[in-house]
C-alpha cells in the first residue's frame, strides 16, 4: 500500500500543502473550521507525517531531551510518562539520557549529545537543574530548557512544588498522632528537594515545640539502599525514634525493609512516612503514608512550558503545583 502523503491530505480537503503543514505545527493563523477539516482528513486517511520532512521544512528536530542523574527509578519513570504525554500532544518525540553529573567530562558529554541529537529543548531534573556548569553550557549554546524543582527558580521556566511546606505538614501529621521522637532520613544535599524537605522537617519540629536531635537526622541519598542504611543506624540508637520521616518514598521503603529485617513492627512500634507518592508507595506493605507530589503532572507541565518557548506560542513561566497528603497504614498513634 502506498504511503499517504501531505499532498493526499491537501487534495482531500481541497486546500494547499502549506495549510496542512500549518495545522500539523499548530499554527494559530488557521481557522477553526479549516483545522477541523484537516484533522478529520488526517484521521480518515491515517496520515503520518515524516519527522525528517518536518525537520527540513522548519529547521527543528521535533525532539525534546530529558536529562537525569537520579537514583530513584520510580520518580524518573513518572517524569518520563509526563514528558512523553506532552511531547505526543505536539507531535514531538522524546529522548531520554541518563548522566552522571559528578564525572569530569559531564558537560562535554552533554555538548556531544546536543551536537549529535540536536534536540529542540531539554527537560532538566534535580540535581541537574542546579548544575552551574551545565546551565552555563546551555545558556552559551542557546539551548532552551525547562527545570523540574530547581533550587533557584528565579528566571527559570518549568514547574515546582512547595516542598518545604509539604514536609512540615508531614511532621505535623506525626505530631498529631502523639509522636515526639521524630527522625528524618535526609535526601541528597545536592538536590533542592533534599534541602527543602530538611527545612520543612525542622519547621514542623519548631511548630510543635520539639527540639532537634542530631542523632535523629541521618543522611540518605534518595535511594532504597541509603534508606536501609539510615534506618539501621536509627534502630541502633539507645532511644529509638517512634516515627521516621524519609525524604522520599524509595528511602522510606528501604526503612521499612530494615525494620522488617530487625523484627520491628510497622507501624505498631515505629511509624514511617515518605515523600513523592510514586508507584512504590502502594506496592509496599504496609502502604506508605506520604506526600503526593504529582511527578507525572510535573513532567507534563514542564514540557508544556518548554514547548511554549520552543514554538513561540506564548509566555513560558515557572508553574507551581499543589501537594496532597496521602495518609496510609504505615503511620499510627505512638506506642
Amino acid at each position: 500500500m502506498a504511503r499517504v502523503t501531505i499532498t493526499d491530505v491537501a487534495r482531500a480537503v481541497g486546500t494547499s500543502k502549506k495549510t496542512i503543514s500549518r495545522v500539523l505545527n499548530n499554527d494559530p493563523n488557521v481557522s477553526a473550521a479549516m483545522r477541523q477539516s484537516v484533522l478529520a482528513a488526517i484521521a480518515e486517511l491515517n496520515y503520518r507525517p515524516l519527522t525528517s520532512a518536518r525537520s527540513l521544512a522548519t529547521n527543528r528536530s521535533f525532539m525534546i531531551g530529558l536529562l537525569y542523574d537520579n537514583r530513584s527509578p520510580s520518580y524518573i519513570m513518572e517524569v518520563q510518562a509526563g514528558v512523553l504525554e506532552a511531547c505526543e500532544a505536539q507531535h514531538y518525540s522524546m529522548m531520554v539520557q541518563p548522566l552522571v553529573s559528578t564525572t569530569a567530562d559531564f558537560v562535554e558529554r552533554v555538548e556531544d549529545i546536543l551536537s549529535r541529537q540536536r534536540p529542540d529543548g531539554l527537560i532538566l531534573t534535580p540535581p541537574l537543574t542546579d548544575h552551574p556548569q551545565l546551565l552555563d553550557c546551555l545558556h552559551r549554546n542557546g539551548v532552551p530548557f525547562a527545570s523540574i524543582a530547581p533550587r533557584h527558580p528565579e528566571g527559570c521556566i518549568g514547574v515546582m512544588l512547595r516542598e518545604r511546606e509539604a514536609a512540615a505538614a508531614m511532621v505535623e501529621h506525626l505530631v498529631s498522632l502523639g509522636h515526639r521522637r521524630i527522625a528524618h532520613i535526609l535526601g541528597d544535599p545536592e538536590h533542592g528537594a533534599g534541602i527543602w524537605r530538611l527545612a520543612g522537617y525542622r519547621d514542623g519540629l519548631a511548630h510543635a515545640g520539639l527540639k532537634e536531635d542530631p542523632a535523629y537526622m541521618v543522611q540518605g541519598r534518595f535511594s532504597f539502599e541509603s534508606g536501609v542504611a539510615a534506618m539501621r543506624q536509627l534502630l541502633a540508637l539507645p532511644l529509638r525514634p517512634t516515627a521516621v520521616f524519609a525524604g522520599d518514598d524509595d528511602m522510606a521503603v528501604g526503612a521499612i525493609w530494615a525494620a522488617a529485617e530487625a523484627g520491628v513492627s510497622i507501624p505498631r512500634e515505629i511509624s514511617i512516612c515518605g515523600f513523592d507518592d510514586t508507584t512504590i508507595a502502594t506496592q509496599v506493605w504496609p502502604p506508605l503514608t506520604t506526600v503526593h507530589q504529582p511527578v507525572r503532572e510535573m513532567g507534563r507541565r514542564a514540557t508544556q512550558e518548554l514547548l511554549l518557548r520552543v514554538l513561540n506560542k506564548g509566555e513560558a513561566r515557572m508553574v507551581e503545583v499543589d501537594y496532597q497528603m496521602r495518609i496510609r497504614a504505615s503511620t499510627a498513634p505512638t506506642p
